[in-house]
């Protein structure tokens, strides 16, 4: 299996830097295609935002070129690779990238952070690593399927039964986070994993993309069946985007589209 796979950011109509960061990374292997899709939103209410996802960003690039070969190759276990071995190489990638983040803002006297969401597929299998309200998701024939679950103080409300999904929606602090990249001296990341095949797409985006889009909206405009080419996917990555601002979206605006081919 392959991959079709395009990225968007914009930095919408209200702020005056995007502090949005985004990368796809491909590989062609051994073990057949590997796609690494991540999506970093740098905190709004932090200086420095863009300084923190991009920080991580690059993180994450060195670290696919340079060490996941050595987990892809020689760290395998009967099933494919070693996920507990990727789980933690990731995890500890992210807790030294969020020490870097808070010494140097430390010593430039500013707060900075980010959220991230992780998406690595490989044969066959995908992984995630999510910290904050970035977010994964999967279209297929049983719909939009949200697969990551954000680290928001209404999340755990409605976890905790103290909140409904439409309270949330308009609660006061309905963006407060958990956790972020940089900001929070303890990082928890979730971690979940699946299996994806063919015809499936895939979207990774920051909440700008996603707040004043509805689950029905996204599943009419986004048809897996439709979305056979990389201009398809962008087509639609750019309609978003637009569709966001037009709805007043003040947040910076990115979002990965992948589809499994």
């Amino acid at each position: 299996m392959g991959f079709l796979s395009v990225l968007h950011s914009d930095v919408g109509i209200k702020k005056n830097t995007n502090q949005d960061s985004v990368l796809i990374k491909v590989a062609s292997t051994d073990y057949g295609e590997v796609m690494l899709a991540v999506v970093c939103d740098g905190m709004g209410g932090l200086a420095k935002g863009e300084v923190a996802s991009a920080a991580l960003i690059k993180a994450f690039s060195d670290w696919f070129e340079q060490e996941f070969p050595e987990i892809l190759y020689n760290k395998r276990t009967e099933n494919g690779i070693d996920r507990l071995e990727l789980e933690n190489e990731m995890n500890q990638l992210v807790l030294e990238v969020g020490e870097r983040i808070s010494r140097y803002g430390e010593m430039s006297h500013v707060a900075m952070g980010t959220t991230v969401a992780v998406l690595l597929m490989a044969e066959g299998k995908y992984h995630i690593l999510n910290v904050g309200d970035s977010r994964v998701y999967k279209l297929n024939e049983t719909g939009l399927n949200q697969l990551t679950k954000d680290q928001t103080f209404v999340q755990k409300e409605m976890d905790q039964g103290r909140m409904t999904p439409e309270e949330a929606k308009v609660h006061p602090q309905r963006n407060v986070l958990l956790q972020c990249v940089g900001a929070s001296e303890i990082i928890i990341p979730e971690f979940s994993h699946g299996e994806y095949k063919t015809g499936e797409v895939y979207m990774v985006c920051s909440d700008g993309f996603r707040h004043v889009i509805a689950k029905e909206e996204f599943e009419k405009l986004m048809e897996p069946k439709k979305m056979n080419t990389e201009k398809a996917l962008k087509d639609v990555a750019v309609y978003c985007t637009e569709l966001n601002k037009s709805r007043q979206e003040k947040d910076n605006i990115s979002v990965i589209l992948l589809k499994v081919c």
